[in-house]
């Protein structure tokens, strides 16, 4: 069997990044999409603050971009995902990973850039009408709402750029937030409080998703008085945070206590030799397409420098 130079695994900024680099330095890359190719900047519509876009792009045409770089330089993508991998525990060794496809893959090593997942408030409700209007993505299903009234959940920046991407189309957005601020940037909280149809209220959080097939209402909750309120909506969108994709890598590699990856230093580097780590999997400080494609640029340089002191 072949063994790869360099495995990706995942296919947003930092993998592409990964890919790129790797590729520029006769890496050889072979990068494996995930479940989701392109990662989250896929259901982004306006990337305004990655550097080089002076008018803006949006996310989906940005990540074609970066593959079709990528490859223009030898990456060999292929729409499959990693379902279970061996990490060898020593220098030199060799690692193995196994696709959804079936296919074992021998590397010599591996760049991690499975990123994140949206997190859900995980009420009853709240899963029972996920795909009848519960959605954790608003550019995603925005448009299925355009002209109602709909409500989003969340204080951060995720949850300020939806709110006012939704406030564009749709008649009334109702944004709740659990505390007496929104912790998104201050650019992004004027931008909210400068959309005259948002409905902004602090110390609010959800008691209960009304409807039986589809949403039709949301009972709100003030958590300092206790008071319920009922609105009608069609549309409820959840904006709390993500979870790092990393269970395929849990008792191999090391982790924080919120299931990130722990990497060296300024490093890329893992508590695994050969094994690297880049973008939102091991990032919950910054989490930005810039930042993610900056430490997809440090793990292939990480793997060249590796790759160097092994083979001599």
């Amino acid at each position: 069997m072949d063994v790869l130079k360099t495995l990706i695994i995942g296919s947003g900024p930092a993998g592409y990044t990964a890919a790129i680099y790797a590729a520029r330095a006769d890496l050889n890359p072979v990068l494996y999409t995930g479940m989701e190719p392109g990662g989250q900047l896929t259901t982004t519509t306006e990337v305004d603050n990655f550097p080089g876009y002076p008018e803006g792009i949006d996310g989906p045409t940005m990540m074609v971009q970066l593959q079709q770089q990528a490859e223009r330089f030898g990456t060999e993508v292929r729409i499959d995902r990693i379902e279970r991998v061996e990490f060898a525990s020593t220098s030199g060794g060799i690692h193995k990973a196994f696709t959804a496809g079936g296919t074992e893959l021998h590397a010599k090593t591996i760049i991690i850039s499975t990123g994140a997942t949206a997190k859900y408030l995980g009420l009853p409700s709240e899963q029972r009408l996920r795909g009848g209007g519960v959605s954790a993505c608003a550019v995603c299903d925005g448009f299925f709402y355009k002209g109602q009234e709909v409500a989003i959940v969340g204080g951060g920046d995720t949850a300020a750029e939806e709110a006012t991407y939704l406030a564009k189309i749709c008649a009334k957005v109702t944004m709740l937030v659990r505390k007496d601020q929104m912790r998104a940037s201050k650019a992004m909280q004027h931008r909210v409080t400068n959309t005259p149809n948002i409905d902004l209220r602090y110390h609010t959080e959800i008691d209960e998703v009304l409807g039986d097939q589809v949403v039709e209402g949301l009972r709100m909750k003030n958590n300092q008085t206790g008071e319920t309120e009922e609105i009608m909506i069609t549309g409820l969108f959840i904006a709390i945070g993500h979870k790092p994709n990393t269970e395929l890598f849990e008792g191999q590699l090391d982790m924080d206590e919120a299931g990130y990856l722990v990497t060296q230093g300024k490093t890329t580097k893992t508590n695994l030799p050969g094994v690297f780590a880049s973008g939102d999997v091991q990032d919950k400080e910054y989490r930005q397409a810039v930042t993610a494609a900056g430490t997809g640029c440090m793990a292939a340089l990480d793997a060249e420098r590796y790759l160097q002191e092994i083979e001599g």
